[in-house]
């Protein structure tokens, strides 16, 4: 098999599995307990926070372990909406094409009386700093604007959007889900407030996030019940999986230079060679991009037809289209920046691990404009692009 759907999930690593695996029948005591093996797991628990903290610059008193990315955006975003309605302020700044985690949350403040602006992020899947500064009103609370894109892997400028959000005395929350591990993070220097992520996206197991929230801003108990979490989030913690995120953390961090060389190395191969396929077309800009991301798309074909055939020669993608309850829906990701629904439907993400490896690309390359080719030949729309019936959208 060959796994490129990374940005959905990774598989656990081999360091990650041994550095757990004792936390199952050695290291099980409760962290909260005052006995020994209590606090043998509370140490753990506290090296993990601090682990954490270190991976992004942050203090361990800022770190709030979580179930994932979902978990901590809902938590935040719930937070800053509390203390703001105290404030009597009522307007959250977004852009188009965040997470759903983002975005349905943001549509449920809506009917609780907040005002939602969506900034576009136009044909690059970046946003313009001048269209954030306009939207700013003395009634924002919060603006939260991704990292980096799940679907296209675009990068926004995270540290100017900081910038400008503290001029105004307004809180900056990033989703990072896509960015932790893959990408350099100093939420000081980069003038972030709060910042979302999930273990599961750089080789640690699911089921485990961490939220970064920083001293001062405001920050509600998300379940009642015990201590745990700073008297924030009750409940006991999940150790084997917080070991894993940090111990996942530490190695992506260290292994960052190197790999992200070698996976932009590949994906940019990836790009070259599937680009010769006529009427096709890179999604997302390619210079603020990160380095595993590969999204295009080809005229005339379907993308869930695309990808069950690569799964029927054992390559793992994903599709720019999703199935919910019987009806298709082209991605709002590619919707945003400016992609008809026809192309949309055409689209495919792969995205690189550091276990991918060049015989991997190699066959992909082999194999998926042969794909194309056999789509377009029964695809009836291509038969009308090819009789002049329909005009391309893609030269």
């Amino acid at each position: 098999m060959i796994y490129l759907d990374n940005a959905g999930t990774t598989k656990v690593s081999p360091e990650v599995k041994a550095a757990i695996a004792p936390f199952f029948d050695e290291i099980y005591g409760n962290a909260s307990s005052l006995h020994t093996a209590g606090q043998i797991a509370h140490e753990y628990l506290d090296g993990a926070r601090k682990t954490v903290a270190e991976c992004i610059n942050a203090e361990p008193d800022e770190i709030f372990f979580t179930s994932g990315g979902s978990e901590s955006d809902n938590w935040i975003i719930d937070s800053v909406c509390k203390f703001a309605k105290l404030k009597g302020k009522n307007h959250i700044i977004t852009s188009a094409f965040e997470h759903h985690a983002i975005l349905h949350t943001l549509e449920q403040k809506k009917k609780e009386g907040f005002e939602i602006t969506l900034l576009p992020v136009y044909d690059n899947g970046i946003i313009h700093l001048d269209d954030l500064e306009a939207a700013i009103t003395d009634k924002t609370c919060l603006v939260t604007i991704m990292f980096a894109n799940n679907e296209i892997g675009t990068i926004q400028p995270i540290a100017k959007i900081g910038e400008i959000c503290h001029k105004h005395g307004v809180i900056f929350h990033t989703d990072a889900v896509q960015a932790v591990g893959h990408l350099s993070i100093d939420v000081k220097a980069m003038n972030i407030d709060a910042l979302s992520m999930s273990g599961h996206k750089f080789h640690a197991p699911k089921g485990v996030g961490a939220l970064y929230c920083k001293k001062g801003i405001p920050l509600f108990s998300l379940i009642n019940g015990g201590s745990q979490e700073k008297n924030r989030r009750a409940g006991t913690e999940n150790l084997a999986g917080i070991v894993g995120l940090a111990t996942a953390l530490k190695l992506a961090v260290a292994e960052m230079p190197e790999v992200s060389a070698r996976e932009t190395k590949l994906r940019n191969k990836l790009f070259t060679e599937l680009s010769k396929i006529p009427h096709s077309k890179i999604n997302g800009d390619m210079e603020h991009r990160l380095p595993n991301n590969f999204n295009m798309s080809f005229e005339g074909i379907e993308g869930e037809s695309l990808l069950l055939l690569l799964d029927d020669e054992g390559i793992c993608g994903s599709s720019g289209s999703a199935c919910t309850s019987g009806s298709l829906d082209p991605s709002h990701v590619l919707l945003s920046i400016g992609l008809p629904h026809e192309i949309a439907h055409g689209s495919l993400r792969l995205t690189l691990s550091k276990y991918t490896t060049e015989q991997e690309i190699d066959k992909v390359i082999a194999v998926l404009p042969k794909i194309v080719e056999y789509l377009r030949k029964i695809s009836p729309v291509w038969d009308k692009l090819q009789k002049g019936e329909l005009k391309y959208v893609i030269q």
